[in-house]
């Protein structure tokens, strides 16, 4: 089995590396990382009824869809993640007492006495600092999970906490339980990183066959090939959501204005505008023209460039509009 951890903290990068872990290696691995600010949103959710995007927008946080499935968690520095890949046996897929089971026993190493709670939740006296999920590709598992040691839970609340926007979408919703960080259950203080290393040594000591491995430099860049054309794009973070819709509406100075979209792989299929501002020219033109857009702030803004909008929406900016369409 090999042991890999490394001092990469983009988020395109970590969430490439466990796909390339599971497409070009044969060993069985155990991999430790940390990201910097990102929300990592499961395979089958719809990201804008997870995320506050406003938040996430101001804050400089990446959002990423993972491989697997299951809920919305929110990744900084002070969090470690921890990955194991297995070849795929009959009794390991939703085995989470198997996978998470050496990771309380570090903690019980520590002092801390941790448990699996429900489904796929790690707790400590009730509250979750992990939450787990696993995927099959290609005859192998990976089961991963998040270890929240002293992450900022104001940063965990408000970019986790989705926008008011109506929607109606087949994507997996997130639970929000409850949670806590380890470092608040110590007896001794400790920084992040020294966990990460004890955590590490733990792995070394007890697993079997360990070997530790380092990447090359074609590891590096196969995995950023596959950060840049995959990890890092729009389609994959948004695009790949569920068919939705959603209706959003405001009421401005001059009216209220009141939308309604269907979505599907993040292209607009149909929007209505309806309210009871006043206009000059008929909205059925604006309408017409974002059929078929993007379901995104620049692609909006792209396609409303050669439109005067306060000849549709009188009083009404641009900037406004595809605000409306896309946030609270």
């Amino acid at each position: 089995m090999l042991l890999i951890t490394h001092d990469f903290t983009d988020p395109y990068f970590n969430l490439a590396s466990e796909e390339y872990f599971l497409r070009e290696f044969d060993e069985e691995i155990i991999y430790l990382w940390r990201n910097d600010n990102a929300v990592i949103v499961g395979k089958n959710q719809n990201t804008i009824e997870e995320v506050n995007q406003h938040y996430i927008d101001e804050h400089g946080i990446k959002v990423v869809r993972r491989l697997t499935g299951g809920g919305a968690v929110f990744h900084d520095i002070n969090n470690i993640n921890y990955s194991v890949i297995l070849r795929n046996e009959s009794g390991l897929f939703s085995n989470y007492a198997l996978f998470t089971k050496p990771i309380c026993e570090y903690l019980n190493t520590l002092g801390v006495s941790a448990e699996l709670n429900g489904r796929n939740d790690i707790t400590i006296e009730g509250l979750k600092f992990s939450g787990n999920a696993q995927a099959v590709v290609n005859g192998r598992i990976m089961h991963h999970g998040t270890l929240l040691f002293s992450s900022n839970q104001s940063d965990i609340e408000g970019a986790l906490k989705p926008s008011k926007l109506k929607i109606e979408s087949k994507g997996v919703k997130s639970v929000r339980s409850r949670i806590t960080n380890i470092s608040s259950h110590l007896a001794k203080a400790m920084t992040t990183e020294e966990f990460m290393t004890g955590l590490y040594e733990f792995f070394r000591e007890t697993l079997a066959d360990c070997r530790v491995y380092s990447l090359s430099e074609r590891d590096i860049s196969e995995i950023q090939k596959l950060a840049d054309i995959k990890y890092s794009t729009w389609d994959w973070n948004y695009g790949h959501s569920p068919k939705y819709a959603f209706s959003n509406q405001k009421k401005f100075a001059f009216g209220l204005v009141d939308l309604r979209l269907n979505v599907a792989s993040g292209v607009i299929k149909d929007i209505r505008i309806f309210g009871d501002y006043f206009a000059i020219k008929d909205i059925k033109e604006i309408e017409t023209a974002l059929r078929g857009c993007l379901h995104e702030p620049g692609a909006i803004t792209r396609t409303l460039e050669p439109f005067n909008i306060d000849d549709y929406i009188s009083h009404m900016t641009r900037d406004e509009l595809v605000e409306l369409i896309t946030l609270v």
